[in-house]
């Protein structure tokens, strides 16, 4: 398949969407949802709007059902990205080639349209006129999502991460560090997609979890490799910045030759768990490829 057409198709339904409920509701709070949009809409791959839309595909489902879960998704992760960005996290001043959203408005907007946005992915997964599933799929995503994105997933990693700055982590820790901050949330996008098809069976749930650890690492793992392999241009934000404010990367665990290896065999692992799908399921195969081939 030809996945950059299918990533302009799946980014054109998420980004029309996302598009309608970032619009301000009165004139008070205009320069909040601009800062929500911009956070929103300052580029981005949209991998994990592209997954929910893949998993729900994969089974069966058509691809509207998957639309509010991509969304969702998209405004936790862009969420996240603001508030990384903090002084008070990694403190950076570049995402995606553009000002980070503490630098284009201020510190405290940025905390408030973060905060914005973790809100309002729930009201879209929750809300039938967002998300008409049935009232059990809504609760489960909400479920699923919630889990992800909290304690239990990418906020614990973030807080692992923080506590891991100037230590010596090994191969173990690095990955369960890594399996909450980053792949919590890849495995949510593929468990909501899965779920908005409207055909989760178990082991086709179970099948799909397997490829979704399996990529969730490799994206961290080719994050880390990046860092050290490109250069601010490219990758839209600054690079060499985890080596700088000495936090453990695989690339320092296992050297650079290593990692490159390591994300490959994630990448087959994921190829995998997939063996026993059809063709419908050829846009998850070429996601896990582009996750660990990517440039930025």
């Amino acid at each position: 398949m030809n996945l950059a057409d299918y990533q302009r198709g799946c980014q054109t339904r998420v980004d029309a969407a996302l598009e309608a409920l970032l619009q301000a509701p009165s004139a008070e709070l205009s320069h909040l949802y601009a800062a929500m949009r911009y956070s929103v809409t300052n580029g981005g791959k949209r991998v994990r709007p592209l997954l929910a839309y893949a998993a729900c595909q994969a089974l069966g489902g058509a691809p509207e059902r998957a639309t509010a879960a991509a969304c969702a998704l998209e405004l936790i992760h862009a969420y996240s990205l603001v508030h990384d960005d903090l002084p008070a996290m990694d403190d950076d001043d570049l995402r995606r080639g553009l000002p980070t959203t503490h630098i284009a408005f201020d510190e405290a907007t940025a905390i408030l349209a973060g905060d914005g946005l973790q809100a309002l992915a729930f009201e879209v997964l929750s809300d039938p006129r967002h998300n008409p599933l049935e009232t059990e799929v809504r609760l489960a995503m909400i479920s699923v999502l919630a889990r992800a994105a909290g304690p239990a997933g990418m906020v614990g990693g973030q807080a692992i991460d923080l506590g891991a700055v100037g230590h010596k982590l090994d191969q173990a820790a690095l990955e369960t560090m890594h399996r909450h901050k980053t792949g919590a949330l890849i495995e949510a996008s593929v468990q909501l997609g899965a779920l908005a098809s409207g055909h989760a069976t178990a082991a086709c749930r179970a099948a799909l979890a397997r490829y979704a650890a399996a990529i969730g690492l490799a994206f961290q793992v080719q994050d880390d490799i990046l860092d050290v392999d490109s250069d601010s241009a490219t990758l839209g934000k600054t690079a060499g910045k985890d080596q700088a404010n000495d936090k453990p990367t695989y690339p320092q665990l296992l050297g650079l030759d290593a990692a490159r290896h390591y994300a490959r065999a994630l990448c087959d692992q994921a190829l995998e768990a997939l063996a026993s799908f059809d063709a419908r399921a050829d846009a998850l195969r070429a996601l896990a490829r582009y996750i660990v081939e990517r440039q930025h």
